[in-house]
């Protein structure tokens, strides 16, 4: 059982890092440009994973919530969720190659706003050259291994203990308390006096009653 539990907690913990982990490489900047045209200025630019790989951030943070989910989830949901937990790694990895394999359309973002240059062919012309950082490699990693503790949930998630006693616990207090009434018998009901409200307290003042006498 001991073993089972840390098998579970070890797949939560590696779907976090690589989650953040993810999330950190898209806060930093994988590319540094230069962009310039005959006739204008150069602008050296550096263009940050938000820019690059916009779609990073969403797929990052729904991995560290997809790790809350697996904590208390079910033999059933653990599989969808790590099903869920393959397509996000996979998006990741998806998302940071294409911003490897294309700096300069990834950079088109942050071009735009510097120069006014626009559209796709235009601002890869006034692109003079891009140099990729190693945060989109990094980001790739993360995508890899959070696809990876996805196939990990998928294959072990039988073995997980399941949810703890406090997810569970049902509380029958009503239901006991009202077999209780039925179980004095009708007469029980009839004995106890009828709630007061504030609306019956005022009208009692009005006619000059005692609220506080017994009914």
């Amino acid at each position: 059982m001991a073993s089972a539990r840390r098998l579970k907690l070890g797949h939560i913990l590696v779907v976090l890092a690589a989650s953040g982990l993810a999330l950190l490489a898209w806060t930093q900047v994988w590319v540094n440009v230069i962009v310039g045209q005959s006739g204008s200025a150069v602008h050296s630019l550096e263009v940050s994973g938000s820019t690059a790989a916009p779609g990073v951030t969403a797929l990052a943070l729904a991995g560290l919530a997809l790790a809350g989910a697996l904590s208390i989830a079910g033999p059933v949901i653990r599989v969808v969720l790590g099903l869920l937990q393959v397509l996000l790694g996979f998006s990741v990895c998806l998302s940071a190659i294409l911003a490897v394999t294309d700096p300069a359309a990834a950079s088109a973002g942050a071009v735009t706003d510097a120069t006014g240059i626009s559209g796709a062919d235009s601002v890869v012309d006034a692109v003079a050259s891009a140099a990729v950082t190693p945060w989109p490699f990094i980001a790739l990693l993360a995508g890899v291994v959070m696809g990876g503790a996805g196939v990990g949930v998928l294959v072990t998630s039988r073995r997980w203990p399941g949810p703890t006693s406090r997810y569970q616990a049902v509380r029958f207090e009503a239901a006991e308390s009202a077999e209780a009434t039925d179980a004095d018998g009708p007469d029980a009901a009839d004995v106890s006096a009828p709630e007061r409200d504030a609306v019956d307290d005022w009208d009692g003042l009005s006619r000059g009653e005692d609220p506080t006498t017994p009914q």
